[in-house]
């Protein structure tokens, strides 16, 4: 069996490990390995529109599924995960979110030191080179991730922000600075019309490092121990098993899904389970697997006349298709150029609340599954609790690393989950019935105006909404008897282990995970080499 030895190995090279490995190789002092289980890339992953290309191809995406459950209806929901440098930042809708002030408190009131929002908002500032207007106060211009405004524009656009103005959702050009509140374009991972994942800001610039070793389709199968030292992993590539030693530590970034399955695989994790399955226990967690949050949206649609031209269900065919390719060709501009969510609101869905508590996006088409255009003309919109109290678990279903684990997420199991998943779609209603939009939107199609009583709405989410794409907390930090990690991201219990991605958050962020997983990975690489005798 090969060997190799370094000082540290990163396993997952996506939205914190990337930033990890680029951090630990950055002075060129130490050795550094970061293993992706995926490939290099793919030719979809440049281009932001490739997203709905990429979000069903087993090319680049692990397409994971739940486990049928009452809140699902009894269905599998898709859960694509990137299988390829950049992970998910290289398959995702793209855009940017911190998330509030609030969120990172909650982390520090839960114990964890050196969470607040006064301590990880310096590592935004510092991570991203923001292009556009806001507060210099909260945002950085020179980091190496390429954050940007959307330079989505048009008369669809326009009408439903003023159609939440008359709603009472104030205009905001700067949901990542001082507040979050109200309707606003998304700022994107998006700069010259090219997605900014974090191979491309991260780990291309960092390649030719001599320090520093990317190997991209290598599984890894487990971390290794001595007693209660993890001393490096086990990987495949190319059909050979080979041993890489950490003589520091090794740092798992594999993500809020492979993160437990790979420490559970490792022998870590609840004892009865692991024995069940024959895996030897090297350490007890209980807490590993739980935990599992997401945000579950129910997708509302509204027609709005073909003959307007302003949806991309109109100029994404046809004749008009090659305009757009050639608009996006020569400005970086329109379909092929857009996110996952152009345009959203962040509301409070009741009088008396101190921040947000529900979002909601609008996509300017009339979509079907996994974002494809429909043949009919119109609008989807989506809406969700930002955080949710609903959680659920990940865990082994087998001893074969190749196998996917068993996904629960137990959603709208809270009765928070639910008052506010239709508080959100009520206000998105009263958003869509507003005067600015009259003569654009026609019809509500889904769910559709006859469902309108609690229990007949909430009945159509659990069969036909979607996650947003944000699992965490499956590896959750903190000091109580369910955490994984402590507040420096080092696994309780062992030396030389950290996680460092979404599943160390103990609760969701207000919005979309990849900013805060980058941050994690900022964060964690600081610690580690501050920890260095």
């Amino acid at each position: 069996m090969e060997s190799q030895t370094y000082e540290y190995i990163v396993v997952g090279a996506g939205s914190a490990g990337a930033a990890v490995a680029h951090r630990l190789s950055e002075d060129g002092k130490h050795r550094v390995l970061v293993l992706e289980a995926g490939r290099e890339s793919h030719p979809w992953s440049r281009i932001p529109v490739g997203f709905a290309k990429l979000i069903d191809n087993p090319a680049a995406n692990w397409r994971y599924s739940s486990e049928p459950d009452e809140g699902s209806g009894q269905r599998r929901i898709p859960v694509p995960r990137g299988k390829l440098l950049g992970g998910s930042s290289s398959i995702n809708g793209m855009v940017f979110t911190r998330g509030q002030s609030q969120d990172y408190d909650i982390w520090a009131q839960l114990g964890n030191r050196g969470w607040s929002y006064a301590d990880v908002l310096p590592i935004f500032k510092d991570m991203e080179s923001y292009r556009g207007e806001a507060d210099e106060e909260y945002r950085g211009r020179d980091g190496v991730l390429k954050v940007s405004e959307s330079l989505e524009t048009g008369p669809l656009y326009d009408a439903i922000i003023k159609a939440a103005g008359e709603a009472g959702i104030e205009y905001t050009n700067d949901y990542n600075g001082a507040s979050q509140d109200g309707i606003g374009m998304s700022q994107t991972t998006i700069r010259n019309g090219r997605r900014m994942s974090t191979a491309h800001c991260y780990l291309e610039p960092a390649r030719n490092r001599p320090n520093l070793t990317i190997q991209a389709n290598a599984l890894t199968e487990c971390v290794l121990f001595e007693g209660k030292r993890c001393t490096g992993v086990r990987y495949r590539h190319k059909g050979a098993t080979i041993e890489a030693k950490a003589t520091r530590e090794v740092v798992v970034s594999a993500g809020a899904i492979n993160s437990p399955q790979l420490l559970e695989l490792s022998g870590i994790g609840q004892a009865e389970r692991l024995k069940s399955l024959g895996i030897e226990v090297q350490h007890e967690l209980p807490g590993v697997g739980e935990n599992l949050r997401d945000h579950y949206a129910p997708r509302m649609k509204w027609t709005v006349p073909e003959s307007l031209g302003i949806t991309y269900n109109v100029k994404g065919r046809g004749v008009r298709l090659v305009w757009e390719a050639l608009k996006y060709a020569f400005t970086d501009r329109g379909l092929l150029g857009m996110s996952a969510a152009p345009l959203r609101a962040f509301i409070r869905t009741r009088p008396g609340l101190e921040a947000p508590n529900a979002v909601i996006g609008w996509v300017p088409f009339f979509m079907t599954e996994n974002f494809k255009l429909s043949d009919r003309s119109g609008v989807t919109a989506f809406m969700h609790i930002l955080r949710s109290e609903s959680t659920g678990n990940i865990h082994l279903k087998s001893a074969d690393p190749t196998a996917p684990p068993a996904i629960n997420f137990n959603f709208l199991s809270t009765q928070l989950d639910r008052d506010v998943t239709l508080e959100s779609m009520r206000i998105a209603r009263s958003v869509m019935t507003s005067p600015a939009l009259q003569g654009i939107i026609t019809e509500e199609v889904a769910p559709g105006i006859d469902m309108d009583d609690d229990e007949t709405l909430l009945d159509w989410v659990r069969q036909t909404a979607e996650t947003t794409y944000h699992p965490v907390g499956t590896c959750k930090m903190g000091s109580d008897a369910m955490a994984v990690v402590d507040d420096r991201l080092r696994v309780h219990g062992v030396e030389g282990l950290r996680v460092a991605d979404a599943s160390v958050m103990p609760t969701l962020t207000s919005g979309n995970t990849n900013a805060p997983s980058i941050m994690i990975g900022e964060k964690c690489s600081r610690m580690m080499l501050a920890d260095i005798p």
